[in-house]
């Protein structure tokens, strides 16, 4: 019987063996995508050469330094009100109990369905002189005119600071809020022991432990504000997203819009940098046994009502405010004019363009995730480092990074066409959308990455050893092994990929093809001719869509949030 049982694993692993070429071929792929991740950060740099000696100090004059002012100033503004607003709102969910505590925990997610441009579209129309909000102040306080009483003009810096930060927040309270609940009862209660009143408890105890998470959201939310495009130029502030804009599609100076890029790149590695700062020295250690979730402190009475009127109003204000004109508005465009043939076939570009790109972030994200499970070391994470580089850099930046070499492939085909064909082929790659799927892919290649580096962490290895005992090379065990374990994290990186390629509006603004439209491109061009209830329909889609992540956002949450009783 032990000479039957030592000799099973020897037939067993007498099978056919796996090419030792497999891992190598994945390791190339990893490679080539980081590769084509990296290529408009090169172009860029190429293109920002080709300008003129004089170049730098006029862009400095006269578009640089107040376009650098002007970000500044509202990334300063954005970080203090999502910080504040975050990190207030996560104590107040994590540490108290109320009546309503429990939606209110989901329910501060939803402005992230509502992207930045929709809710300055929004807000322009709503707190416009003439109005619903101003005619109905201006109605209960007496007066008939604007010119008797009007708010301050929310096209302005504070506006957008206020905006952004209402849609922005939930990128430091959802980290924080997990944070908070995270930390161990005792540490709060040894607090106690020593005299600490509440409020001294979370500035002296809580806060501290919960810095690297704020520091994360807040770094993601000013990546998130610098990328943005739309409620920037609405609201009347020239960031430095705006002005590479105008010098590429105004000026027609590409070399300038480069450079004003490479700044922006700058800027967004030196809040990469303050992050990582942020978070240097800092260590949590817990003992072996599982530490005790921290317990809410109940709030009765009035205090527990206007702790929840506390948490709703930024819910409503970044969320249900906006809802309600959007739905106002759509029901009475599609009332008198029906839903246009146009916006159907701008639909339909959407979702196109969108599918297209999720399914090609999936494959290069599963080529770095596989390489790094089959090879793991320094060198495959450095790959997947750099394949995530994308996600970091504002969308306009990726879109003229992309431009450089897909002008000069489509110039060659070009060339080729004529010297073989005797006709143009004209611009092929720009023309039929591959150029805007190449700048999602680079932009968007961080979340599937991501998620599935996740996904493989929860597969144990010993699975994969199996399937090499049995035979099976490595894309055998991908498709066999992996990719069934691997289906809640691939449907979860492609619907944030889908709704992310959906609503982002710098690339697509720039690299769609003539004459094709999207939802968040009509909305920008509606909002730039003031004509609201026309882009009312587009954008309540895109707010349909973005609810979707968020579900899934708030059902993990609730899932994984510790001291539950169901």
């Amino acid at each position: 019987m032990a000479v039957a049982d030592l000799s099973l694993p020897l037939a067993v692993g007498a099978g056919p063996r796996p090419r030792s070429g497999g891992g190598r071929f994945w390791l190339w792929g990893s490679a080539l995508v980081a590769a084509l991740v990296l290529a408009p950060v090169g172009a860029l740099i190429w293109q920002a050469a080709q300008g003129s000696s004089g170049l730098w100090g006029h862009l400095w004059a006269h578009v640089l330094a107040p376009a650098l002012g002007q970000t500044a100033i509202l990334l300063t503004g954005v970080g203090l009100v999502v910080t504040i607003l975050g990190t207030g709102l996560a104590w107040l969910v994590a540490a108290h109990d109320f009546p309503g505590r429990r939606l209110l925990e989901w329910a501060l997610l939803l402005p992230l369905a509502v992207p930045s441009y929709i809710i300055a579209f929004v807000y322009l129309d709503l707190l416009h002189p003439l109005g619903p909000v101003q005619e109905a102040l201006r109605a209960a306080l007496g007066h008939a005119s604007p010119r008797d009483f009007r708010l301050p003009d929310i096209r302005s810096m504070p506006g957008a600071i206020a905006l952004l930060g209402l849609v922005l927040y939930p990128y430091v309270y959802l980290p924080v809020r997990a944070m908070f609940a995270m930390q161990a009862a005792g540490l709060l209660e040894a607090g106690r022991v020593l005299g600490c009143t509440r409020a001294r408890l979370f500035s002296r105890l809580a806060l501290p432990l919960a810095r690297p998470a704020i520091a994360v959201g807040a770094s993601l939310a000013l990546m998130e504000a610098l990328n943005d495009i739309g409620a920037s130029e609405f609201l009347g502030v020239r960031t430095l997203t705006v002005s590479v804009y105008t010098t590429w599609v105004t000026r027609s100076d590409l070399p300038g819009a480069a450079q004003i890029a490479l700044v922006m790149l700058a800027v967004v590695a030196a809040l990469v940098a303050v992050e990582r700062w942020a978070r240097r020295r800092q260590r949590f250690a817990g003992g072996a046994q599982r530490l005790r979730p921290l317990v809410p402190l109940r709030l009765a009475g009035w205090r527990g009502w206007g702790a929840l009127g506390i948490g709703l109003a930024p819910v409503l204000l970044g969320f249900g405010a906006p809802i309600l004109w959007l739905l106002s508005e759509a029901a009475g465009r599609v009332a008198s004019a029906g839903i246009s043939a146009q916006l159907w076939s701008e639909l339909r570009a959407t979702l196109t363009l969108a599918g297209g790109a999720t399914l090609a972030v999936l494959l290069g994200g599963m080529v770095v995730s596989f390489a790094a499970r089959l090879r793991p070391g320094a060198g495959t994470a450095a790959l997947g480092r750099l394949a995530s580089l994308g996600y970091a850099m504002p969308g306009t930046v990726v879109a003229l990074g992309v431009l450089v070499p897909m002008g000069a492939l489509d110039r060659l085909i070009d060339l080729g066409a004529q010297t073989l064909l005797g006709q143009p082929a004209g611009l092929l790659l720009i023309g039929s959308g591959l150029a805007l799927g190449y700048a999602y892919c680079v932009r968007f290649l961080a979340i599937s990455v991501g998620g599935l580096d996740s996904g493989f962490a929860q597969i144990p290895r010993a699975l994969d050893q199996a399937a090499r005992s049995l035979g099976h090379g490595p894309g055998a065990s991908l498709r066999r092994l992996h990719l069934p374990l691997l289906r809640p994290s691939l449907v979860a990186a492609a619907l944030l990929v889908f709704v992310d390629t959906m609503k982002e509006l710098p690339a697509t603004l720039l690299l769609r093809p003539l004459g094709v439209e999207t939802l968040a491109t009509h909305l920008y061009g509606e909002a730039a001719r003031g004509t609201y209830e026309e882009g009312a329909v587009a954008a309540l889609a895109i707010v349909a869509a973005g609810i979707l992540p968020v579900i899934a956002l708030a059902r993990l949450g609730r899932a994984k949030a510790p001291g539950r009783d169901g």
